[in-house]
């Protein structure tokens, strides 16, 4: 089994900034990208932003238009972990942030995992 396990979300005003932390541990054998995404009541989910592993491309980062100049997403190899910094937030910006991993749990079976979500709201 792999857990992957998101925190630091909650309430901030316009303008301001949050950071999300993403953790994979388990059955893990090689991992392709950790993303966030996020869902907006009454919306899809939509890809926020990724990161690559591969070699080769590892490092390579992806950004929704939205969140372009305003999120950064980076990683940490050792601890499986991946996070979202998130400056000059809107309201728009609420949802639920989902992070995924991507990769194999062995040489020969996918992985495919999704956290639990954690919540991100900004208002005055």
């Amino acid at each position: 089994q792999v857990q992957v396990v998101e925190s630091g979300g909650g309430l901030v005003q316009p303008g301001g900034s949050l950071r999300l932390s993403c953790a994979a541990s388990g059955s893990i054998f090689s991992i392709v990208h950790m993303a966030w995404f996020r869902q907006a009541p009454g919306k899809d989910r939509e890809l926020v932003a990724r990161v690559l592993w591969s070699v080769g491309s590892a490092g390579s980062t992806d950004y929704a238009d939205s969140v372009k100049g305003r999120f950064t997403i980076s990683r940490n190899d050792a601890k499986n972990t991946v996070y979202l910094q998130m400056n000059g937030l809107k309201p728009e910006d609420t949802a639920v942030y989902y992070c995924n991993i991507r990769g194999y749990r062995t040489p020969f079976e996918n992985l495919d995992a999704w956290g639990q979500g954690t919540q991100v709201t900004v208002s005055s």
